[in-house]
């Protein structure tokens, strides 16, 4: 078992990270204090609950604790407010109260959803983060939460941190292929905003990874967290440093607003995200190997770095104005100055990023 450490004085938790946590939970549980007196809320997806809801919850009850559950349909159309609803009824039904906790088992759909109820729920509970894809070891550190938007993603949010991380890795052996891959995109964008030697770490491991062979995808997911845990540790609000963390979400969380949240997984997006503020970095006058790299690394993971052509660019463009990075009339990017080192640029203007949406359409 591997532990990091996210440094925020009295708000400090830790990320567990190993394999079979899941079924020493309670004994966790019991380490941080966690209420035995009061009801705990487990929140998964249906995809999850098929493999491991039922135990967590069997071993917790075993442990002593209060335990009830709900479960959303899977995929990003769930971080809603008529969910977030529904789990706050379910909350209620199962008697929580302010020593109660809400726990998310999954990936960050489920986690954003289920912060975000535990932030909002009585003015705030306690919230414990039990990842279960790959793409969470990004999502399920740092404290941010939040719900959607029709017409822009994770709008409606709060910081809430979780009292702790409890990551299990053998879940992630249920992954269907896609979300492995998906997964992957966040990992790469650590590299990218902070390790140059961890970027060529991800190439050259990349068959461990991708067969999630243990040992490498430890090291990866471990690697991917303390970049996460460093940056939070030193701007837990985005009131600066944080910002790097956006790395490819303007463009991207504009794609999955366009489309619905239903056509392109976050990671996809992020991906195509990720290719198109290498190529601002371009039209800023940084190097081309950039954008190179940056494409090359994310293609060996399977990973999309064309927009279908089917995407309406007004409309993209017109999802970024809603974008929190949106300021009189010019776009706050996360632009990358070399490999491992990026900077936030503010003054992007309109027309580059329109040219550049063209261009991901023909990117071959």
């Amino acid at each position: 078992m591997m532990e990091l450490k996210v440094d925020l004085g009295e708000r400090s938790y830790p990320i567990y990270l190993g394999e079979g946590l899941l079924q020493e939970a309670s004994a966790y549980f019991d380490k941080h204090g966690v209420s035995k007196r009061s009801p705990i809320l487990i929140v998964t997806d249906d995809s999850v609950a098929g493999y491991h809801l039922q135990p967590v919850k069997d071993g917790l009850q075993a442990g002593g604790y209060n335990v009830h559950s709900f479960v959303v349909p899977s995929g990003e159309a769930s971080k809603s407010l008529h969910m977030l609803e529904r789990i706050v009824t379910a909350s209620l039904e199962a008697g929580l109260d302010r020593k109660s906790a809400i726990v998310a088992l999954g990936g960050g759909v489920v986690g954003d959803l289920a912060g975000f109820a535990a932030a909002s729920f009585m003015r705030g509970i306690a919230f414990i983060q039990m990842p279960t894809t790959i793409l969470a070891h990004d999502s399920s550190v740092g404290g941010k939460v939040a719900v959607n938007h029709p017409l822009a993603k994770n709008i409606i949010g709060a910081f809430h941190q979780p009292e702790m991380v409890l990551y299990d890795v053998s879940t992630l052996a249920t992954l269907p292929k896609r979300d492995i891959s998906a997964g992957f995109s966040e990992m790469i964008k650590h590299g990218l905003i902070w390790d140059a030697e961890f970027t060529g770490w991800l190439e050259e491991n990349r068959e461990r990874l991708l067969a999630l062979d243990p040992q490498a995808l430890q090291y990866g997911l471990y690697q991917g967290c303390r970049v996460k845990s460093l940056v939070v540790s030193e701007d837990e609000r985005e009131n600066g440093l944080r910002a790097i963390l956006n790395l490819g979400h303007t463009i991207g969380h504009a794609l999955e607003a366009v489309a619905g949240y239903n056509e392109l997984l976050h990671g996809e997006a992020i991906s195509i995200g990720m290719v198109g503020s290498a190529r601002l970095a371009m039209k800023l006058g940084y190097s081309e190997e950039i954008y190179t790299v940056t494409k090359r690394v994310l293609q060996d993971f399977g990973l999309p770095v064309r927009l279908p052509e089917h995407y309406d660019t007004a409309q993209i463009m017109n999802a970024m104005m809603h974008d929190k990075k949106f300021k009189e009339g010019t776009m706050t990017f996360v632009i990358p100055t070399e490999i491992g080192r990026v900077e936030i640029r503010s003054d992007v203007r309109r027309e580059w990023v329109e040219e550049v949406v063209e261009q991901l359409k023909r990117e071959a």
